[in-house]
């Protein structure tokens, strides 16, 4: 399963490149707002984008398909790893088959539903983001709409990928990996919080504590070559 970072902060975006740790970026308006400060949004943009070398979903802000068609033209012109963000309307899904006749990546949006679902892959989605978190909201059980749209999109040999999107915690991460979705795009405290465990800093706090009572030191080049 891939992992992708939600967020606009490239300070954030690098950390988790360096570490090798994510495949994409995806961003939204609320994202953007808290980090463009003076900056122009397509600095900002081409910036997030070139931080990574997988897909970056930018978000249109039209509802119209025609907006949408021609903002997520511009976005698209940013740089090649851009996926264009829609909302699951009827006018999203137009815009998406049109995007995508164009031969550019579409993220379809806002899904709360398998029907939904269904229909965005029949528009030719690249992606399509299911809310979890939203789901779990409003009482209902986010996952399982992971569970059935990959049951749907396996029936009928559909290539869009499921994007879980809305996570909230490390075990949603792990669930849509046992319901197999493709993708999962996580906060990035949610990304640290999937690397700690208390027993794997116990165990690290033990290891170097007898090493110190043992006087091992681990020799460098330089000492080995003294």
């Amino acid at each position: 399963m891939k992992i992708f970072v939600d967020t606009a902060d490239l300070k954030e975006i690098r950390r988790a490149a360096k570490a090798g740790l994510i495949d994409g970026i995806t961003t939204n308006p609320s994202l953007l707002s808290k980090v463009l400060g003076d900056r122009s949004l397509a600095d900002c943009l081409k910036e997030i984008a070139d931080a990574v070398d997988g897909p970056v979903s930018l978000e249109v802000l039209a509802t119209d398909t025609d907006g949408m068609v021609a903002q997520g033209r511009e976005l698209a012109s940013i740089a090649e790893n851009v996926v264009v963000k829609v909302p699951l309307t009827e006018d999203g899904l137009v815009a998406c088959r049109q995007l995508r006749g164009e031969g550019i990546g579409v993220n379809v949006t806002l899904c709360f539903s398998p029907s939904q679902a269904l229909l965005a892959a029949k528009a030719g989605a690249r992606f399509v983001s299911p809310f979890i978190g939203r789901i779990d909201d409003i009482s209902h059980e986010g996952m399982g709409i992971i569970s059935q749209i990959r049951e749907i999109y396996d029936n009928y040999g559909f290539e869009t990928e499921i994007l879980a999107a809305s996570i909230r915690h490390p075990l949603h991460v792990v669930e849509a990996a046992l319901l197999g979705a493709d993708i999962v795009t996580v906060p990035p405290e949610v990304l640290w919080k999937l690397v700690n465990h208390p027993l794997t800093d116990r165990g690290l706090e033990r290891f170097i504590e007898d090493a110190r009572k043992a006087d091992i030191e681990i020799p460098t080049r330089e000492s080995a070559e003294a």
